[in-house]
């Protein structure tokens, strides 16, 4: 179904209406779900394309391609760097300057503003982030793998959300939600990991260069300066500065991820009079369709006009890519062997799909049982533990944190041998336990949530 019709569906349903809830929240959500699952799509493609070249006979030619330096020069300014780290330093802060405006609206008005809808996400991720960090340093503690225990603590959005999406209506929607928020709380956990654990030899000038630049864009913000290429210039100066001051130049897109604005700079758009200006008859003026234009588009926020000018290049060109340039291991029967030995590989097996199912169902149980929270609406135990399953696939941040991790190239790649066989089998169990719950169910049968009865009406499933 494309797009049009979609739309046309929507017009008549609820989530189509203009009420405040499915306007600002439940459309959004599954734009976001629709992208993030087309996007694993295309993730899993270029993982897949990196992995046979560079297990084919022209594998020189993809070692060689990432290796290919290339220098920005501006009169007495150069930054050279090679192909891989312009993608990992470069590129990828445009994607977590996306996850920090997505993070921002989930604290601002999404799951993560309600303590109590929030509560079982973020206790989730707290448990599903520190068991694996726990199993991969009991295989490791000592070796010289051991920097890399960040690694099996991130969830994969875009192939976590892609994996449930695939089994549609069988998985709840708020289960959906649940398992989105507890990977956006994750890559928040990630940024805070890389930021402070995985920063190394710390410059304070260049780090006050960028934090120079951050109050820059604060004082700008207060002044109500809306011009968007001085905060892109600002932007550029705070990632350059980020990048020479030691700590990983993707957390200056987190940061400005954050301080991007949520709430527009016109509340309400004045209907009636626009329309009176513009109507067959009046005196229409080139200044007048501007004037219009600017009340229409500074009513929506500018984080979301961003997240929706932005979010297609990161979900479907800058995490292909990243794929790309980062998952081509050799597999051949060396390799293989080494990995089956390697406690890197084993912890980082280990620490996705059983320190992240067990780390979430722990902490979901305890807080259920505490009374702090409760299951997702629609959901069984069995469908929570086929969620947590899910956030043992860790991919493209725990293939990143493994870059910045571990130095030595075989280590990096017994890691990412790891990533990939945990993340198959975490999505398998997780699709398998979906199954299971799905032939359980019965379909008169309602929901098992505290404090509300059995037999309470599922919430509608989002389109997509």
């Amino acid at each position: 179904m494309n797009d049009h019709d979609a739309l046309h569906r929507w017009n008549h349903t609820w989530i189509g209406s203009e009420r405040l809830l499915a306007r600002g929240v439940a459309r959004p959500v599954a734009r976001f779900l629709r992208i993030e699952a087309a996007g694993g799509v295309l993730l899993l493609v270029g993982a897949l394309v990196a992995v046979v070249w560079a297990n084919s006979p022209w594998s020189d030619s993809y070692v060689h391609l990432w290796e290919t330096v290339f220098e920005l020069r501006l009169g007495g300014f150069s930054l050279e760097m090679d192909l891989r780290e312009w993608v990992n330093d470069g590129a990828m802060a445009l994607f977590f300057f996306v996850v920090g405006m997505e993070i921002k609206r989930e604290m601002v008005s999404g799951d993560l503003q309600d303590p109590k809808a929030a509560a079982l996400p973020i206790i989730a991720a707290a448990g599903g982030m520190l068991v694996p960090a726990l199993i991969f340093l009991a295989c490791n503690l000592g070796g010289p793998g051991s920097g890399g225990w960040g690694i099996p603590m991130a969830t994969d959005i875009a192939f976590a959300v892609g994996v449930v999406s695939l089994l549609g209506p069988t998985v709840p929607v708020q289960l959906k939600l649940f398992l989105l928020t507890l990977a956006v709380a994750d890559d928040l956990g990630a940024i805070f990991v890389i930021a402070i654990a995985y920063s190394q030899g710390m410059e304070p000038l260049w780090l006050a260069g960028a934090t120079a630049a951050f109050v820059a864009v604060v004082a700008l913000k207060r002044a109500r300066v809306w011009f968007v290429p001085v905060y892109v210039v600002i932007g550029v100066v705070a990632w350059y500065c980020m990048l020479r001051s030691g700590v990983h130049a993707t957390v200056a897109g987190v940061v400005l991820g954050f301080l991007t604005p949520t709430r527009p700079l016109r509340a309400e758009v004045p209907g009636d009079e626009l329309a009176s200006r513009l109507a067959p008859g009046s005196d229409v003026g080139p200044s007048a369709v501007r004037d219009a234009t600017f009340h229409i588009k500074e009513s929506v926020p500018i984080d979301v006009r961003l997240v929706d000018l932005l979010h297609p290049w990161t979900g479907y060109v800058i995490i292909p890519i990243f794929a790309l340039a980062n998952a081509g291991v050799p597999l051949d029967a060396d390799a293989l062997s080494r990995a089956t030995t390697s406690t890197v590989t084993l912890g980082v097996f280990l620490g996705l799909v059983v320190g992240k199912t067990v780390g979430v169902m722990a902490a979901s149980t305890l807080a259920v049982r505490a009374g702090v929270a409760r299951l997702p609406q629609g959901s069984t135990p069995l469908q929570l533990l086929g969620a947590a399953l899910a956030a043992g696939i860790g991919f493209t941040v725990a293939i990143f944190v493994t870059g910045i991790s571990l130095d030595d190239a075989a280590l990096q790649d017994e890691a990412k041998i790891g990533i990939f066989a945990a993340s198959f089998v975490a999505a398998l169990a997780s699709v398998l336990v979906f199954r299971v719950a799905a032939r359980r169910a019965r379909p008169e049968a309602g929901l098992e949530v505290p404090g509300e009865p059995a037999g309470a009406p599922a919430a509608t499933p989002v389109p997509g």
